[in-house]
């Protein structure tokens, strides 16, 4: 079958082996695969993450000198079960799946991660079938393919002390700001300020509906947290607090993931305030914790999300409580995936590019 390997530092579309199924396991058709942030990282610094993952505790389980063919937003359709399956989901049924699959060793491996199971930037894949969510009738692929990034989105906001009416800033509208800002309202939360240089993106947040857009070039988003009663200052905030006047917990959402964003919204941040950080900063980085500490910030580090809050996700998609294609501006074939991959290094050329590997 035809792939869009990752080969050292470059992508290239060649034919791989399709490996037999094992117990409990199915084989399936993708039909879109978005492509990840992580993913263009990836192709340069994979062993870089590989390290920092095994660091952590955990880890790919990868070789990353080896071929791995990337790729862990899809959607897909059964094609056949495997030995041991109970065959509730028939072929022909589409699919989607927390990005995970169990090895006959008994293992876990994650799709788009491992030197074991291809990800959706193949034509076929091999899931678990314990792990399968049915995409819901009248849901298009294209759109079930994006539950796994906006699941991202509900795990940081799932990780902030939300007050009623607290005011949130998302600096960064990339994919995972844009599944913050679709989460924030989907919940009934806001107001929300979204900052981002890019116009496409900018554009992307309206359409989600961010209530203040701000383009930090022309002005600093830290304005507009006095317009809905946030104490811009250690003084404002002690004197609300003598005056008996309550003001909900303002919050940050960090979804750049770049060297001296943290330190810098240290500095901005409201005293009080929570920072929820979401973007994956894969260098050292440097901040000055007693700034934090003088204004009582809390820091809060996020990653992934829940098997829960992906079925949610799924759910808030097909009932539209979240316009999950407001993100994705092209699609591309197995074939045009190298040059997608370029595309995505240059902020205002797309948001979202999916791959369509039938195509």
């Amino acid at each position: 079958m035809r792939a869009a390997i990752r080969r050292g530092p470059t992508i290239v579309c060649e034919e791989i082996e399709e490996q037999p199924l094992s117990t409990g396991q199915v084989r399936v058709k993708t039909l879109a695969c978005g492509i990840c942030g992580s993913d263009l990282h990836a192709v340069h610094h994979l062993d870089r993450m590989v390290e920092l993952g095994k660091r952590a505790g955990g880890g790919m389980g990868l070789d990353p000198a080896k071929d791995v063919v990337f790729g862990h937003e899809f959607s897909a359709e059964i094609l056949e079960h495997g030995p041991g399956t109970q065959k509730t989901l028939k072929a022909g049924t589409r699919v989607v799946t927390v990005p995970a699959a169990i090895n006959p060793a008994g293992g876990m491996e994650l799709i788009g991660y491992s030197n074991l199971y291809p990800g959706g930037y193949s034509e076929r894949m091999i899931l678990t079938e314990a792990m399968l969510l049915e995409v819901p009738n009248g849901l298009s692929s294209e759109a079930a393919a994006m539950t796994e990034p906006f699941a991202v989105g509900a795990h940081a906001v799932a990780k902030a002390h939300l007050e009623p009416g607290s005011a949130c800033l998302v600096v960064g509208c990339g994919p995972v700001g844009l599944a913050v800002i679709a989460a924030l309202k989907a919940r009934g939360h806001g107001p929300v300020i979204a900052a981002d240089f890019s116009p496409t993106r900018r554009r992307a947040a309206e359409v989600l509906g961010a209530d203040v857009i701000v383009d930090p070039a022309t002005e600093s988003p830290h304005t507009h947290w006095g317009a809905y009663g946030v104490p811009a200052t250690l003084m404002e905030a002690q004197l609300a607090r003598m005056m008996g006047r309550a003001v909900a917990r303002p919050i940050v959402f960090e979804c750049v993931g770049a060297p001296n964003v943290l330190q810098s919204l240290i500095e901005g941040a409201p005293p009080g305030a929570q920072i929820v950080v979401a973007g994956v900063c894969m260098e050292a980085d440097r901040i000055e914790p007693s700034l934090a500490i003088n204004k009582e910030l809390e820091l809060t580090f996020v990653f992934g999300y829940s098997p829960e809050e992906f079925a949610r996700t799924l759910h808030d998609i097909a009932e539209g409580r979240i316009d999950a294609m407001a993100i994705v501006t092209s699609r591309v074939g197995l074939a045009e995936t190298p040059a997608a991959f370029a595309r995505l290094a240059r902020p205002d050329a797309d948001v979202k590019i999916v791959v369509e590997p039938w195509r």
